[in-house]
C-alpha cells in the first residue's frame, strides 16, 4: 500500500497504519507504521498536527469519545485509552493512558508510565511511574522540546510523501 497524503498536508498515513470507525483528523496529522486508531465504539478526534508514532494504539471506552488536541505527540508503542490529551502534550514511549484519564495541556507523560483510570492531570504536569504520579511541573524548555519533536515528525511525513524513504527491504 502506498503512503496517503491528502491535499495541503492534511494527513500522513504510513502504509501499515490502520484507522477505522469514527475518526476525525485535523490538518497535519501524521500516523506512522503499525499505528492503530479505532473509533469503533466512540468517536476519536485527532486535532491539528497530532503525531502518533510506530506501534501506538488509540482507542476508547464504549460511548466515551477520545480527543487528542492540537500538537499532541504520542511515542512509539504507547496506548491512549483516555478521554482527552491536552494540546502540546508528549506521551512517552510505552506509556499507557487508561480509561477516563484526562491529561491537561503541555504535560509530559514519561516513557512506561501508566496513568490510572479516571485520573485528571493538571496542565504542565510531569507524570512518572506505575501508577503514574505528578512528580513536578513541566519546564518551558520541555514544552519547546515537545513542539520540536512534533515539527520534526511533520517534516518526516512530508519527506516520506516525496519518496525520500524507501518502504521495504
Amino acid at each position: 500500500m502506498d503512503s496517503q497524503f491528502r491535499k495541503h498536508g492534511e494527513l500522513y498515513l504510513a502504509p501499515t497504519a490502520i484507522v477505522t470507525g469514527d475518526v476525525r483528523t485535523g490538518v497535519g496529522v501524521n500516523l506512522w507504521y503499525s499505528v492503530v486508531v479505532r473509533g469503533d465504539v466512540a468517536p476519536i478526534t485527532l486535532g491539528d498536527y497530532v503525531n502518533i508514532q510506530d506501534g501506538a494504539i488509540v482507542h476508547c471506552d464504549f460511548d466515551v469519545p477520545n480527543v487528542l488536541e492540537a500538537g499532541v505527540t504520542v511515542g512509539h508503542g504507547a496506548i491512549v485509552h483516555g478521554i482527552r490529551v491536552g494540546r502540546d502534550t508528549l506521551i512517552g514511549m510505552g506509556a499507557t493512558l487508561l480509561g477516563g484519564s484526562d491529561i491537561g495541556e503541555e504535560c509530559v507523560i514519561a516513557a512506561g508510565c501508566v496513568v490510572p483510570p479516571g485520573m485528571v492531570v493538571p496542565p504542565r504536569s510531569m507524570l512518572m511511574g506505575i501508577p503514574g504520579k505528578v512528580v513536578r511541573s513541566v519546564r518551558d524548555d520541555e514544552v519547546e522540546r515537545t513542539r520540536a519533536i512534533n515539527q520534526r515528525y511533520r517534516q518526516l511525513a512530508e519527506q516520506s510523501v516525496k519518496g525520500m524513504y524507501r518502504h521495504g527491504i
